[in-house]
Order: structure tokens, then sequence, then C-alpha cells
């Protein structure tokens, strides 16, 4: 499974950060970011293996997104969510 943010739909609410700040945080733009185990953050695509958190975690901080800006595809390449 891998994990995305998609810049140009995040708005900055942070709904993201409020569940799961281990993952997420706003950047200097105020759009939000992924904070990777490796200590590198990103909004590209990222395994879920390199987040540290789980996937229903995840999944469930994608749902809070007002503007679905989370996007999540499984190995195959097929949206998951939203």
């Amino acid at each position: 499974m891998r994990v995305r943010v998609d810049r140009e739909l995040c708005i900055g609410a942070a709904s993201c950060i409020a569940l799961l700040p281990e993952v997420f945080e706003l950047d200097e733009e105020g759009k939000a970011v992924m904070k990777k185990l490796a200590g590198d953050k990103t909004s590209e695509w990222t395994d879920v293996k390199e987040l540290s958190s789980e996937l229903k975690l995840i999944i469930e901080a994608a749902r809070s997104c007002p503007t679905n800006a989370i996007i999540i595809e499984d190995d195959d390449g097929k949206q998951v969510y939203p």
C-alpha cells in the first residue's frame, strides 16, 4: 500500500495532523506532508511501511480530510481511497 498528498487539493485544514501528528504535518506553504521514518518529508507516493503508523489509522486520517487530498493505492496501483 502507498499513500500521497495531492498538494493541489490540500487546503491545510490539518485534520490529518490532529488525528496522526506522527505522520502528517504542515510545511512552509501550509500544505500537509508526510514524515517518513527515515526523517525526510514528502507529499509524493510513499510506501505505508515507511511511515510510523498502521494503515487503518492512515485511512482514518485520509477520511478526515475535507478535500480528499490524501490518496491511498494498493500494491497493484488500484485506488483504495478516496
